[in-house]
């Protein structure tokens, strides 16, 4: 583009264009942010925080109640089989107890498993799993008693032939809670 000078039209000037294409830019830019927003929606914005602070309570409740039942619990995934074995100690014995495996950041690898009792073996309980599990996880164990819901719950690191140690660790959130 040639010099123009003072008294040629706007569009022979490279300031003009500079800014221009700035501006062009910037709206591409934000028309792909917004594209890529709406397309993939943020799953861990909760709409109804209120409640979900009450469900929180009811989680400590539940927690607490496994802990006055002294429970604890040792889970082992077997990755051949997919079989998953549980034994439960403490002062619970329910028919049928849920494993729920839950990823901090992806919905879609949260796994849900109902383990049952083993005839012969009491607190021994055994479920199937359709795939692998690995990486970090909420564990979470939900079973009833006397008609009240108790529940271990604890972050691990998952992996199959390890482990899981569950009701070892305080509960986090009932420190000005008392037992019952």
């Amino acid at each position: 583009m040639p010099a123009a000078n003072g008294s040629s039209p706007w569009y022979k000037h490279i300031w003009p264009w500079i800014i221009i294409a700035i501006l062009a830019c910037s709206v591409t830019l934000t028309l792909s942010m917004v594209t890529i927003a709406v397309n993939n929606p943020d799953h861990l914005v909760n709409d109804n925080y209120y409640e979900a602070g009450k469900g929180i309570n009811r989680s400590l409740d539940r927690e607490l109640l496994g802990q006055t039942l002294q429970l604890k619990a040792k889970l082992r995934l077997d990755e051949m089989t997919g079989e998953v074995v549980l034994l439960l100690e403490g002062n619970s014995q329910p028919d049928a107890l849920e494993l729920n495996l839950i990823s901090p950041t992806q919905p879609e690898k949260d796994r849900r498993i109902n383990l049952k009792q083993s005839t012969s073996e009491p607190g021994r309980y055994t479920g199937q799993l359709d795939d692998k599990v690995e990486g970090r996880r909420f564990v979470e164990l939900l079973g009833v008693e006397n008609g009240q819901t108790w529940r271990l719950f604890e972050e691990e690191q998952v992996d199959h032939d390890k482990d899981l140690m569950l009701g070892d660790e305080p509960i986090q959130g009932a420190e000005h809670q008392q037992t019952p």
